[in-house]
């Protein structure tokens, strides 16, 4: 049995045939049902995440706290239970402390994942509507703008003046002039007749068939990548790591050699195994684990104020001596939309709201909402700013690229 050829690599009027879709009315809001139950929502796959007993549990993943834990037991068994509360407080509140801030992590990169999540508009029934980019089922007809982001992998069937920017996904600055061509073999980020998803409209408009979703897109591809590494401890864990294996090792060849020379010199054994024991716990630092936890924390909590979220407690320590960070993936790193928060006109300053392409926000002047009405130089260059930007609504021509239209009504 033969493999169809890559969307790409056919015309727009073999893949319309093949997913059963329609280049004019789009699906049937039926069919369109069916196939979102069938193949499931078009989004990535969660991530296998921990519960939250595990996510404690790993808290005491450690040699020194395995030789706390070991070292509790023998001095509650010794009858010394005021001690061994207090190792077994110190390891509890070790626990918490690094359990309670992963928690906090998980819960924020949850929201972003939530602020992440976009609409597209797609034709079903002959009418184009906005829906949930989720919702998206293999057929569907797409319609694209500049400023959008694509949802799911499309292959094109108009383009009028089209261009991507898929930084996101290749890493390729400029934005990718499209068409709908069929193509012979050719690399991701030479496929011109395909839309890929998370990558961004940055000129004209185009109209597309989806041919994947979820994971089955070239993102979800990448997903699966990064899912399937491994899990790389930092220089700071490795570095206690190997500092409680010595520590570990010290002890006790010190508590054993302490035992056969008292156990030679005509000690009892009993005698000199209590003495060993409380030799072993003397020496192990009980308040290390405790002070490099709180440490942690605390530069947690400030890395937190400057807007940076920390996973887990060790990654601090690397990201609090990063000097330089060089990177191409802006796409990755931020939603890859532009917004303007600050404005100065007629020599005032005004500040805006709001976040991305969404036409939510207000314009504020020292701490109040303000009418741009009253303001003439305010709204005269906004004015200027409407006019040089594709989602103009005034109309006009002026600033835009050539074959972009305006995105309206505002």
């Amino acid at each position: 049995m033969t493999t169809a050829p890559a969307p790409y690599r056919r015309t727009a009027e073999d893949v319309v045939r093949e997913f059963g879709g329609d280049a004019s009315d789009g699906l049937a809001s039926d069919e369109a049902a069916r196939r979102l139950e069938r193949d499931g929502p078009n989004t990535l796959p969660a991530a296998r995440g921990r519960g939250p007993v595990v996510r404690f549990l790993l808290q005491f993943n450690s040699p020194l706290i395995y030789v706390l834990l070991v070292s509790a037991a023998v001095t509650g068994l010794l009858g010394e239970h005021v001690d061994a509360l207090v190792i077994l407080g110190v390891v509890v509140v070790n626990a918490v402390v690094g359990f309670v801030q992963e928690s906090r992590a998980e819960k924020a990169l949850g929201a972003l994942a939530a602020m992440a999540r976009t609409a597209a508009l797609v034709v079903r029934d002959g009418a184009a509507r906005r829906v949930p980019s989720a919702e998206l089922v293999r057929g569907d007809l797409v319609r694209l703008e500049a400023g959008d982001k694509v949802p799911a992998d499309l292959r094109l069937l108009r383009a009028d003046e089209f261009a991507v920017d898929e930084s996101a996904l290749t890493g390729e600055s400029v934005p990718v002039a499209k068409d709908t061509a069929a193509q012979g073999e050719a690399a991701l980020a030479d496929r011109t007749g395909m839309a890929f998803s998370g990558t961004l409209a940055t000129a004209g408009s185009a109209a597309g068939l989806v041919v994947a979703t979820g994971a089955g897109t070239e993102l979800g591809g990448i997903h699966r990548l990064v899912e399937g590494t491994g899990a790389v401890q930092t220089p700071l864990t490795r570095k206690i790591t190997h500092f409680s294996k010595i520590v570990t090792v010290a002890i006790l060849a010190l508590a054993a050699l302490t035992f056969l020379i008292g156990v030679l010199r005509g000690r009892g054994a009993t005698e000199m195994l209590t003495a060993a024991v409380a030799l072993a716990v003397g020496a192990i630092p009980e308040g290390l684990p405790a002070v490099v936890t709180i440490t942690l924390a605390l530069g947690v909590s400030r890395m937190v104020r400057r807007g940076a979220i920390v996973r887990h407690l060790p990654a601090v320590e690397t990201l609090g001596s990063t000097t330089v960070i060089c990177t191409d993936k802006t796409g990755t790193l931020t939603q890859n939309q532009m917004t303007v928060t600050a404005v100065s006109a007629g020599g005032r300053d005004y500040t805006v709201t709001g976040a991305g392409y969404a036409p939510d926000g207000t314009i504020r002047q020292d701490g109040r909402e303000i009418d741009p009405a009253g303001h003439p130089a305010l709204r005269e260059t906004l004015r200027a700013a409407s006019a040089a930007t594709t989602r103009s609504c005034t109309g006009g021509t002026a600033g835009r690229s050539p074959g972009t239209r305006p995105k309206g009504p505002c």
